[in-house]
């Protein structure tokens, strides 16, 4: 009976293992096909694509379409205003935001409840939906309507127009309202909770404020939390082209400019926008190689599932 249960065990063991990895084959498979896909039309040439022999292995590989993609692209320029606009905005909407979770997640204040509500709001929203009222906001930049108001009494207008340029980026990660936002203040909030309030209370006996402690002792010790937070916003941004809308010459854009197609002899191929596309995704690609191992375990301690 008890060899019979072993064995049963046993089989029952290897039989989940073989479920297990049919699985994480086929999971895989498909997150990796389209990368695979990718390169492999992007190093064939035009002969390949006129060969319908050529399916998945080019017979010849051609790197043309990649000096193409490049020229096309203006890669280093269009990399250069890409890290400009978007990265250096991820940035400032990393730490920025930092500060307000802070503050929600560690004070009692009078309608709190009433801006959390708000928060889940800004995350719930989608980003395409406030296209137009940003662009409006933008082009007559104001706060509080009190420059609307004087340019009413005084019918001088002193509201700023910030399209095309990069404060039409920076000032909304500053205030915490830019891309995605809402979800990086809720992160920072899920691990400001669960800070021991030790910490503050050992800051506040040595005489610091609450700025103080937050750049003392606080931000310190988020530094798990930043780097996911950091890699999520940095993505985020990169995969952007919404906020591309406040330029003018929306084409210095990377990712707008690798959506160019081009024809060679007369047969249209899918090689050179696969080649901008893998110039375009390498950036965020060793970003992540380079942080992989430290993001994976800060997405372990920050406690962020689904």
């Amino acid at each position: 009976m008890n060899i019979s249960s072993s064995v049963t065990k046993k089989s029952r063991s290897i039989f989940i293992t073989i479920l297990r990895a049919v699985f994480l084959i086929a999971f895989s498979y498909i997150l990796v096909y389209p990368l695979i896909y990718m390169i492999t039309n992007a190093l064939k040439s035009v002969n390949d694509y006129a060969d319908p022999t050529v399916v998945w292995v080019p017979k010849y590989l051609s790197f043309s379409n990649f000096e193409k993609a490049y020229m096309v692209t203006d890669y280093l320029k269009s990399l250069f205003n890409t890290v400009r606009y978007e990265v250096v905005a991820a940035v400032i909407e990393v730490f920025a935001c930092s500060l307000y979770a802070y503050g929600l997640s560690r004070y009692k204040m009078r309608f709190k409840g009433i801006m959390i509500a708000l928060l889940l709001v800004t995350i719930l929203v989608p980003d395409i939906m406030l296209i137009i009222p940003r662009m409006m906001t933008f082009k007559q930049l104001d706060f509080l309507g009190i420059l609307g108001l004087f340019n009413r009494i005084t019918h001088i207008d002193l509201r700023p127009n910030i399209v095309d340029t990069p404060f039409a980026f920076y000032l909304p990660s500053l205030f915490g309202v830019g891309l995605k936002g809402g979800l990086i203040i809720f992160i920072y909030m899920q691990f400001y909770k669960g800070l021991p309030n030790e910490l503050e209370e050992a800051a506040w006996i040595d005489g610091a404020g609450p700025l103080k402690t937050y750049f003392k002792i606080i931000l310190p010790s988020s530094g798990v939390v930043i780097l996911t937070n950091f890699i999520f916003s940095v993505i985020w941004h990169w995969n952007d082209f919404l906020l591309a809308i406040v330029l003018n010459d929306i084409k210095q854009y990377i990712y707008l400019r690798l959506l160019q197609v081009d024809y060679d002899s007369g047969i249209a191929t899918y090689g050179i926008p696969l080649a901008a596309c893998v110039l375009f995704i390498i950036p965020p690609l060793v970003l992540y190689m380079v942080l992989q191992r430290k993001f994976i375990q800060s997405i372990d301690r920050v406690g962020i599932v689904g």
